[in-house]
């Protein structure tokens, strides 16, 4: 037995893991993200619904969010982990961090999203006696679908980077796969086959998201 035989199926594995780190903490994203992102363009000076000090605080919490190094960011939040999970190791621990990564990340590009809907027809919908929940759900939403779907596809890209970081201390998926198989063993071309499949699925990733962007672009 070669030594890809072995290692096959562990770097199968590592791929499933990173998929389901990567599919919940960005699901979890999407349905925190996109309410933060839709309240941090509300409560600005200029939204619909000033309201400064709202804004003030959603501002510095997403911006520190965002600052904070994720490798320092999972030591940070390991007692947060372990208190929804029951453990700091592994692949569904890594979701907790991963999650608190990608919210303020993703709520930020909604909000850029959200600003680039063309101020005529926000107007035009308030003038009709459109409440901002309606104004919200018929023309913010739904005239930035290509900018969110690029704004998903951008934090996905970057949650897949997250959980490789997370791999050096115990997090699971591929990062965890080529310390353990490549790394520590010295095995250069298991370290390049896992960035090879790390490589493939981004760029799978991003040219899924830009054809579906592009899609809703000209309807």
């Amino acid at each position: 037995m070669t030594d890809w035989d072995r290692i096959g199926p562990a770097l199968w594995q590592a791929t499933g893991e990173t998929a389901y780190m990567v599919s919940a903490s960005m699901l979890l994203a999407v349905l925190l993200g996109i309410p933060l992102g839709v309240l941090l363009l509300l409560t600005a000076p200029d939204g619909l619904t000033p309201r400064r000090g709202v804004a003030a605080v959603l501002g510095t919490l997403v911006n520190v969010g965002r600052s904070v190094p994720f490798i320092v960011l999972l030591v940070l939040v390991a007692p947060v982990t372990r208190l929804v999970t029951g453990t700091t190791i592994g692949s569904t621990a890594t979701i907790v961090p991963l999650t608190i990564a990608a919210v303020p990340f993703f709520a930020r590009l909604v909000e850029v999203s959200l600003r680039e809907v063309p101020p005529g027809k926000i107007e035009a919908a308030r003038a009709m006696g459109a409440t901002t929940g309606q104004v919200v759900r018929s023309v913010l939403l739904p005239e930035a679908r290509p900018g969110l779907v690029a704004a998903a596809t951008v934090t996905l890209v970057a949650l897949i980077s997250y959980s490789a970081m997370a791999g050096a201390i115990g997090g699971g998926g591929l990062g965890d796969f080529a310390i353990r198989y490549g790394y520590q063993r010295f095995d250069t071309a298991v370290t390049l086959a896992t960035v090879a499949v790390l490589l493939v699925v981004v760029q799978a990733l991003q040219a899924g998201g830009d054809r579906l962007a592009r899609r809703l672009a000209h309807r």
